[in-house]
């Protein structure tokens, strides 16, 4: 029995929080070269990670990291597993373990709790600023919180998908303490000011390709801290000394990855352009809830809105599961919010495409004039 294959005008908007849209031209090229990568004689899949052809794919997948990020030769590129739940406890045990010293966190959601908590585990870590008590729903200004000139390092995460509320800039860092950021969820979205950061990460599957691989981007000096006791997968510096080829990399993963950050660079115009589409998007979105306040409740405080995840609720629930329901049928799939807070959410990453975000604002115009 034969099977239709699906095709690019079959697709639905995609709200997924991650794994999330891809661009399409990504997914063509990545179906075209699936059974045999071009000039090597089988797939990916089937190739060893040692091959000097994969060594190539991941050389330049770091090489368009490096070009876009404007990342130097201080800072190391590593491709490794474990998303950013294994990021949580990595970095205190390679940062903070035996330290002496304490790791301050600015919790402004669930992914940044969720990181304390394994943080505790390595040595001392504390809360400098946690939102909780307002429902995390704003981010730190620079009077809301006391960082120590003597911190192991000052952690944050710079978008909470869960919550809809994301850094505009960059936390104030005293002099010499390392910023640690989880960027899982904004990676790639605008310009970051690379040099501010002793250690950046990001799981893939939000932005910037497919689950698999975890982007960790560590200041050089950082990688000798470490104790040679810790387990080797990890110790920054095993994977740093060995080109992420420590263990066996996430080699198709890491090849989407590479695929995603040229898109970003050739097709978009780079990280500025990005940030300006986002910008764009979010602001359909965003216009529509301000337009309707009695109907739809915004869950961020304004200046601290996400350019991914955009959070609101309706005035009932029996609204909310008509509103998803609605929008399945006009082929807007995965708005429901997460199952700890509920509400919608629309993550609206950077492949999701403007016709989409059009679409969404329209049907949430028409249905809160329907309802409202």
């Amino acid at each position: 029995m034969s099977m239709s294959t699906p095709t690019a005008t079959q697709r639905t908007f995609n709200f997924s929080p991650g794994p999330a849209v891809l661009p399409v031209s990504v997914l063509e090229e990545l179906r075209d070269e699936m059974l045999c990568l071009p000039g090597a004689g089988c797939s990916l899949l089937e190739m060893s990670h040692r091959d000097k052809r994969f060594l190539e794919i991941l050389h330049g997948a770091e090489a368009s990291l490096r070009s876009l990020l404007g990342i130097g030769d201080d800072h190391a590129v590593l491709f490794l597993q474990g998303g950013a739940r294994l990021q949580f406890s990595m970095v205190a045990a390679n940062l903070l373990r035996g330290s002496g010293k304490t790791a301050e966190y600015l919790v402004t959601g669930s992914w940044g709790k969720y990181a304390l908590a394994e943080a505790v585990k390595e040595g001392d870590a504390n809360a400098i600023y946690n939102g909780q008590a307002d429902n995390f729903n704003a981010v730190p200004s620079a009077g809301d919180y006391q960082a120590s000139a003597d911190a192991a390092y000052l952690y944050y995460c710079s978008n909470e998908t869960i919550q809809g509320v994301q850094f505009p800039t960059e936390p104030e860092t005293p002099s010499g303490v390392p910023l640690v950021c989880d960027s899982s969820s904004d990676f790639l979205c605008r310009p970051v000011d690379m040099s501010r950061y002793g250690v950046l990460y990001a799981c893939a599957q939000k932005n910037a390709g497919p689950a698999g691989v975890t982007v960790v981007v560590i200041r050089r000096d950082l990688l000798a801290q470490a104790s040679a006791d810790l387990p080797g997968y990890l110790l920054y510096r095993n994977h740093a000394e060995n080109d992420s080829e420590w263990n066996t990399p996430p080699a198709f993963a890491i090849y989407a990855l590479g695929k995603v950050a040229k898109w970003v660079a050739d097709d978009i115009g780079g990280l500025e352009a990005m940030r300006k589409h986002n910008e764009q998007k979010a602001a359909l979105l965003y216009d529509v809830i301000d337009a309707f306040p009695q109907f739809y409740h915004g869950h961020a405080v304004t200046d601290c809105r996400s350019l991914m995840n955009v959070t609101f609720r309706l005035p009932s629930d029996t609204l909310q599961a008509s509103f998803i329901a609605g929008a399945k049928a006009q082929d807007l799939e995965n708005l429901a919010g997460h199952r700890s807070v509920g509400g919608i959410r629309a993550s609206i990453y950077n492949a999701m495409p403007l016709d989409g975000v059009r679409t969404l604002a329209q049907y949430m115009t028409d249905f809160a004039q329907q309802n409202g």
